[in-house]
């Protein structure tokens, strides 16, 4: 009748764990700054690692050509590239907080929330094999 107790305060403690270790990557992700460029580097947008954009720069030279829908172009480029960054800079920190915590499906949860691949973490056996 109590077999399954030893099982469920391992994971409690696994979750506690877990939740201590999502606040300080939150912090950590916060530092991470990446960025992306567009038209040869004349538009820079920089984001964080929680994908927030953080800085916008554009250089002079293309407000002189009056493009407004080139500007426009280069600035979405700039950013969906920033973001991918700010993805796999995510994901990769989300593997070295969590990649020695064996909580089953926490891998596949992972994925299902656009965090990526987590080696080692989500199965049993830490295979992440399904």
């Amino acid at each position: 009748m109590f077999k399954g107790l030893g099982n469920l305060a391992g994971m409690m403690k696994s979750a506690q764990e877990l939740q201590q270790r999502m606040g300080a990557m939150n912090a950590a992700l916060a530092d991470v700054r990446v960025e992306g460029t567009a038209g040869g580097g004349m538009v820079t947008i920089e984001a964080t690692a929680q994908q927030h954009v953080t800085a916008c720069r554009i250089e002079e030279a293309i407000f002189a050509a009056g493009d407004r829908e080139m500007i426009e172009e280069l600035v979405v480029s700039a950013v969906n590239q920033a973001l991918d960054k700010a993805k796999q800079a995510h994901a990769e920190e989300m593997s070295k907080m969590a990649g020695d915590l064996n909580v089953p499906g926490l891998g596949d949860m992972m994925k299902k929330f656009g965090m990526g691949e987590m080696p080692g973490v989500g199965d049993i056996d830490g295979t992440n094999e399904s």
